[in-house]
């Protein structure tokens, strides 16, 4: 395939390819490290030549949300002088994807002492979660290129979009998943996809491994986030919040950390666009982890990201029980060039955000309430001030994983152990379905009963 107007360059040791070179499993035969997708004519790093016209861009991207064409629809597409990744633009596969809300949270601004938190809400996509605006441009890619088969290893998410946009291309998709550690209704969106769909007696970095070894000797696409073309997709909610705000950024952008892609390819997008004069500052880029799932948080704790040791993963927020990040070294970049922290939170704590965020009335995946409990461990710290502009990015819909909503509501998400000193808040967000008699006056005192609450 003849380049199309972009380049591949290793995170690690900075060697340039063209994408016909891009191996298998999408690692630097040199250094084994990742690549990232950047732009000669006008990449930071690169030469400065022809660098795009910030205003003209701007208001390009604002007429094309009255245009009826699929790629101007699409939240991504609409963006694509930042993507220069296709040939031809025939090849995109979408399901007009991004265009996502933005909510003010003004309960959560009232409880934490903020004047202003914000949730960029991932989960409003068409198959329930970020994956999305990565998977439309990787898919994309792999369509292009001529592949029949498309796969990935995942923990719901992924497989869902991924298995969504074969079947919109007419491709095969492979999912391979960890035996019993998924919801059930993200797995249920790759059956109904038509996915090959393999259960594998192991976990998440099992499957990994599994993987990489089935692409090297098959005719597969991998589409897992080690696929550079991916983070490009994942950037554009960070186009879209900037273009929200009159592209004046937030103070702070709080991410979950799974496998550390999404914060990655978020502070590409901020560097970027501040390269470009699309905005003039960066905001403080912080990643937050479940404690059962945190080789990130301990990796800069112990030796300020030089290395990651792998962790065997334990949360309930399964969209991050990851303990071998493919993307961390990128995840450190981003966390260093923009300033921000990382954090952990427990399992009560995530459980507490959760709930907090649904009496908000907009809801989301545990994995993606880690951003309100990480901000709550970051004010008490003094990272975050009160009159500053903070957004949450929740990664996946409520209805995810409705299990763990029900069993919290029910009391029996929590161990005991695990509630410690929440319990009084905790009690105060459940709300669990009470059984009566079908008598009005049964209904009638419980409304009496709750409204003193």
């Amino acid at each position: 395939m003849e380049n199309s107007g972009h380049l591949l360059r290793c995170t690690g040791c900075a060697r340039v390819i063209e994408q016909r070179e891009l191996k298998e499993n999408f690692r630097c035969p040199e250094c084994g490290d990742l690549y990232e997708v950047v732009y000669p004519s006008w990449s930071a790093g690169m030469a400065e030549i022809r660098k795009p016209n910030a205003s003209a861009m701007r208001w390009l991207w604002k007429e094309r949300c009255c245009s009826n064409t699929e790629a101007d629809q699409s939240g991504v597409w609409r963006f694509r002088e930042m993507l220069h990744i296709l040939d031809d633009e025939a090849n995109i596969v979408s399901l007009r994807e991004g265009n996502t809300p933005l909510y003010e949270l003004r309960r959560v601004a009232e409880s934490t002492g903020i004047e202003h938190v914000f949730a960029k809400h991932q989960g409003m996509n068409p198959t329930g979660s970020f994956k999305d605006a990565g998977m439309t441009t990787a898919l994309s890619v792999a369509h292009e290129l001529g592949f029949d088969w498309v796969a990935c290893a995942s923990t719901g998410n992924t497989s869902a979009a991924m298995s969504a946009y074969a079947a919109r291309a007419g491709m095969r998709s492979l999912v391979l998943i960890p035996q019993g550690k998924i919801a059930w209704g993200k797995l249920s969106q790759a059956m109904d996809y038509g996915a090959l769909t393999l259960q594998l007696r192991t976990d998440f970095d099992g499957c990994v491994r599994v993987l990489n070894e089935v692409v090297k000797r098959a005719p597969v696409y991998l589409l897992n986030s080690v696929n550079p073309y991916r983070l490009e997709g994942q950037k554009t909610p960070a186009l879209e919040i900037a273009e929200t705000f009159d592209w004046e950024v937030p103070d702070h952008l709080i991410v979950p950390g799974g496998n550390l892609a999404n914060s990655s390819a978020l502070g590409k997008a901020f560097l970027e666009m501040k390269h470009l004069g699309l905005v003039t500052k960066l905001p403080k880029i912080s990643v937050i982890q479940a404690e059962g799932a945190n080789p990130l948080y301990r990796s800069l704790l112990s030796n300020s990201g030089e290395t990651l040791e792998p962790v065997e993963a334990h949360t309930r927020a399964s969209a991050i029980r990851i303990g071998n990040p493919a993307s961390w070294k990128k995840a450190v970049r981003v966390i260093q060039q923009t300033g921000g922290y990382c954090e952990q939170v427990s399992e009560a704590e995530i459980a507490l955000a959760k709930a907090e965020i649904g009496a908000e009335g907009i809801g989301c995946e545990p994995a993606s309430a880690v951003t309100l409990a990480g901000l709550k461990k970051l004010i008490q710290q003094g990272k975050v001030q009160s009159n500053e502009k903070v957004v949450l990015l929740l990664t996946g819909h409520t209805l995810k994983d409705s299990d763990y909503t029900i069993a919290y509501h029910r009391g029996d998400l929590l161990k005991e152990g695990e509630i410690k000193d929440l319990r009084p808040e905790i009690e105060l967000t459940r709300r669990n379905a009470v059984e009566l008699e079908a008598s009005a006056d049964e209904v009638l005192r419980e409304l009496e009963r709750v409204a003193v609450r």
